[in-house]
C-alpha cells in the first residue's frame, strides 16, 4: 500500500445523502469551488436514496457523515447509537404536500397511497401527524417507501401513489402538469427545523481536525452563496446538478441568499423529540436538545 494512498485515506471524509435537491446547494458548491479541498480535506460523496440504508451504515460506521434530518438522530440515540448533530445544512426546505388531479382534500387520500422515503422517519413523522390532524388514521392510507426525491416524483407521475411531500423543482414540474397542492410543510409546521448533519461521537473525537475542516468548507460554500456577486454561477452550478430551468434556479437563488444562515435551534428540536417520542411510544422522560447535538465543533471552526 503506497504512502500517497494512505495520505490520501486519511483526509477523506465518506459524506452520505439520501437525495439531490435545492437545499443541497451549500454542498454543489463546495464541490464545484474545491472548498473542501481548500479546507484540507477530500469528500467521497454518496447518494444513498434511503434514509433507512444511510442511518443504518451512518451508525455502523459505513459513512463518517451523513445529511438527513433530526429524527433520525433522535431515534438512533434513544436506541443507543453515539450519533450527534454538529451543524444544520439547510432551512426548513419548501416542502409542497403535492397530491394527484384527483385528490381535492385530505378526506380524499382515504384508501390512497402516500410515498415516503421512511415510512416512520424524516418529514414521513410530520406527515403522519398532519393526516391525524386531518381526521385519518394509520389504516386510512398507506405509506409505501419508493426512496428520494426522485423516486416519489416519479411514484406520483407514473400513477403508483397519490400525495407525497416534494421540494423543487419536482413539486413544480408535478404542478405544472396538472397534480394540486395540499399546503406545504411551513404551513402545518413553520418552526420544524430542516436537515442537519450528523456523525458519530466517537468517529468526531478520533478526528476532529476532518471534521473542523469538513465544517469551513461548508461554511465557505454558505459564505460564497450568500454573495450576490456570485449569483449567474451559482445558477450554473446548480442547473448542472439538477437540470433546473434558469428561472427556477434564479428564483431560489434569491430566496437562498436572503434567509440567514440556517442552525441548530434547540427549541425547534424540542418539537421533534416531542414527535419521535410519540410515534415511537417511549416512555420515560423526554431527552433535552443538549443530548443529541454538539456545538463545539461549529464553534472550533469558526475560532
Amino acid at each position: 500500500m503506497s504512502s500517497l494512498w494512505m495520505t490520501d485515506r486519511a483526509r477523506t471524509v465518506r459524506l452520505a445523502v439520501i437525495s439531490e435537491g435545492l437545499l443541497s446547494w451549500p454542498l454543489y458548491v463546495a464541490q464545484a469551488k474545491n472548498l473542501f479541498e481548500g479546507a484540507g480535506i477530500a469528500v467521497e460523496v454518496t447518494l444513498t436514496a434511503s434514509s433507512a440504508k444511510q442511518l443504518e451504515q451512518l451508525v455502523k460506521g459505513g459513512y463518517d457523515i451523513g445529511f438527513q434530518q433530526s429524527d433520525h438522530v433522535v431515534r438512533a440515540v434513544e436506541s443507543g447509537s453515539d450519533l450527534f448533530i454538529f451543524m444544520a445544512t439547510s432551512p426548513q426546505p419548501e416542502l409542497s404536500l403535492v397530491a394527484a388531479p384527483c385528490i381535492s382534500s385530505f378526506d380524499n387520500l382515504k384508501g390512497k397511497v402516500i410515498a415516503v422515503d421512511g415510512a416512520r422517519s424524516g418529514y414521513a413523522l410530520v406527515l403522519r401527524k398532519l393526516l391525524a390532524d386531518k381526521g385519518l388514521r394509520d389504516g386510512d392510507y398507506t405509506f409505501t417507501e419508493f426512496g428520494g426525491s426522485k423516486e416519489r416524483y416519479e411514484a406520483l407521475r407514473g400513477g403508483v401513489a397519490f400525495a407525497s411531500f416534494l421540494n423543487p423543482p419536482f413539486d413544480r414540474n408535478l404542478f405544472a402538469a396538472g397534480f394540486r397542492s395540499l399546503g406545504t410543510l411551513g404551513d402545518y409546521f413553520p418552526t420544524y427545523p430542516g436537515s442537519i448533519a450528523a456523525a458519530r461521537r466517537s468517529w468526531a473525537r478520533d478526528n476532529e481536525p476532518r471534521l473542523v475542516a469538513f465544517i469551513r468548507g461548508m461554511n465557505a460554500a454558505f459564505a460564497w452563496l450568500e454573495d450576490r456577486n456570485n449569483k449567474q454561477e451559482a445558477i450554473g452550478i446548480l442547473q448542472a446538478r439538477l437540470k433546473t430551468d434558469a428561472v427556477t434556479a434564479a428564483r431560489a437563488f434569491d430566496d437562498f441568499s436572503a434567509r440567514p444562515r440556517p442552525t441548530v435551534v434547540p427549541e425547534a428540536l424540542r418539537q421533534v423529540i416531542d414527535i419521535v417520542c410519540d410515534a415511537e411510544g417511549l416512555k420515560g422522560p423526554r431527552g433535552a436538545p443538549g443530548k443529541y447535538i454538539d456545538s463545539s465543533y461549529l464553534h472550533k471552526a469558526t475560532a
